[in-house]
């Protein structure tokens, strides 16, 4: 599994504030979901095989692939958002087929 951590990433008040973005594969058909949280997103991954929304219930069982962690929300939203493009999708191809 990656982490990636951009080394500019810092928070500008001081808060400590963490936010994921994460990449889960489908064990079921290979599918794959991009996820944004606040949680560890080894704990989201549990609430997603648990079947915490219909997307993910009808094909689980999942395995975390990849994750960035960032101190700026807007910036993490916006990286979910890439994930969800065009060439956001063709990168996420290319993570979970070498993860």
């Amino acid at each position: 599994m990656a982490q990636i951590r951009p080394k500019d990433d810092r928070p500008l008040d001081g808060a400590r504030n963490m936010y994921y973005i994460y990449l889960l594969k489908s064990l079921k058909n290979n599918k794959s979901y991009v996820g944004f949280t606040t949680k560890n997103p080894k704990v989201k991954l549990g609430e997603h095989n648990k079947g915490s929304n219909s997307f993910t219930r009808n094909n689980s069982p999942w395995e975390l692939v990849y994750y960035e962690e960032l101190t700026c929300e807007f910036c993490a939203r916006k990286r979910e958002q890439f994930f969800k493009t065009g060439v956001g999708k063709r990168l996420r191809k290319i993570i979970i087929e070498n993860s």
